[in-house]
């Protein structure tokens, strides 16, 4: 990841996961040639989520999205997926600190289920 509005975010967005339950585990899975250092994941209780940058976007896929309640209306990808859902952060946007790390516990939440 360059150093760039990406990596700012990224960061930003990791510290509020990591913020939402002291149990919350950070891992890199699926590395590859490609991505050696592979995706960031978020557990707790199960996955919560990945953080991946691309190059237009820094996305937030939720493993459960689409069972949780997402009150804020954050999730704005992946909307028509049967399990997962997801958050694409732009250049100049950010989600709602308080909503984003609500969102968080919803999906910890459920994987206590």
């Amino acid at each position: 990841m360059s150093d760039d509005w990406r990596t700012e975010t990224a960061q930003n967005l990791r510290t509020l996961i990591l913020s939402a339950d002291p149990e919350m585990v950070e891992e890199a899975k699926w590395v590859k040639p490609s991505n050696p250092a592979g995706v960031p994941t978020f557990s707790c209780s199960g996955l919560v989520c990945t953080l991946e940058t691309y190059k237009d976007k820094v996305k937030l896929t939720f493993a459960r999205g689409a069972s949780i309640e997402d009150p804020a209306g954050l999730f704005n990808a992946s909307l028509d997926a049967g399990t997962r859902r997801a958050i694409d952060v732009r250049e100049g946007e950010m989600p709602d600190g308080a909503a984003f790390v609500e969102l968080v516990r919803s999906a910890v939440a459920r994987n206590r289920g």
